[in-house]
């Protein structure tokens, strides 16, 4: 039986980006017969989020409706062009949860053997989920973190107090964890299945990655490795969501989840 990578992308707002980054996704050929599972979650977009991944999927047609559950606005459809270029799965929020919601959805629609988060912008290469998933298929790793602070590979130069945040965020969560991450807050975060699917979620907005991190340290023996990615931020005035008040939530979620909520698992 083929293995197959399920990439979860959480979308809120995004109808200018979003068939753009599809586009790449679908250009990504994976390794071996590994096939390409892609799930969408539309936190309730209320500008033209949903009608253009629809009208995307429409140009990519496949037989057999997608049936993602309750909450959705519009009929979830599914595209399958071929293996190599996947099958594309649309689940629209009933109301705005946040992007930590968002991602739960996805975990528990995705029926992949392997998992990565992939934001809805262009802040991010796909062409990379081979260098997250090489680890793994060498028989190393059970995780992959994507680091944006490692290697020679391009990354735009944006923010000042936003790397000195990332810094102190990495900074928390390696003293209480015990692991000695370069990049806590990165998007690229690729998992085997077996483990993501075990762990009991709260975080609804930006508070995922400290939570993830807190909670998938946790299981014993568990193989994390770190790779170096680019990255290509994008500013508030090209769409940038996070704010200051979510690095003081990611804090609280760091003390909490190590200190005082130690339950990591369904």
């Amino acid at each position: 039986m083929n293995q197959k990578l399920s990439i979860l992308i959480p979308a809120f707002n995004e109808e200018k980006t979003i068939t753009l980054i599809l586009d790449k996704v679908l250009a990504v050929k994976l390794p071996g017969s590994i096939e390409k599972e892609i799930i969408i979650v539309n936190d309730a977009s209320t500008d033209n989020t949903v009608r253009v991944v629809e009208e995307y999927i429409t140009m990519h047609p496949s037989p057999g409706p997608f049936t993602g559950g309750e909450g959705r606005k519009s009929p979830c459809e599914q595209s399958e062009a071929n293996g190599d270029l996947g099958v594309i799965r649309l689940f629209s929020q009933a109301v705005n949860l946040g992007k930590g919601a968002a991602i739960h959805k996805g975990i528990e629609l995705a029926t992949g053997d392997f998992i990565v988060i992939q934001d809805a912008d262009l802040e991010y290469d796909p062409q990379e989920y081979n260098v997250l998933l090489q680890p793994i298929l060498d028989g190393v790793a059970d995780v992959v973190y994507g680091s944006r602070f490692m290697g020679g590979k391009p990354h735009r130069i944006l923010f000042f107090w936003h790397s000195i945040g990332n810094k102190i965020l990495t900074f928390l969560s390696n003293m209480f964890t015990n692991l000695n991450l370069s990049d806590m807050e990165t998007c690229y975060k690729l998992f085997r299945a077996e483990f993501l699917k075990q762990i009991h979620f709260k975080e609804r907005r930006f508070g995922f990655e400290p939570e993830v991190t807190s909670k998938i340290a946790r299981f014993p023996g568990i193989r994390i490795y770190e790779v170096g990615i680019s990255y290509y931020g994008r500013t508030y005035e090209e769409g940038k969501k996070i704010r200051m008040k979510d690095a003081f939530r990611a804090v609280i979620c760091l003390v909490n989840y190590n200190l005082f909520d130690r339950k990591f698992k369904k």
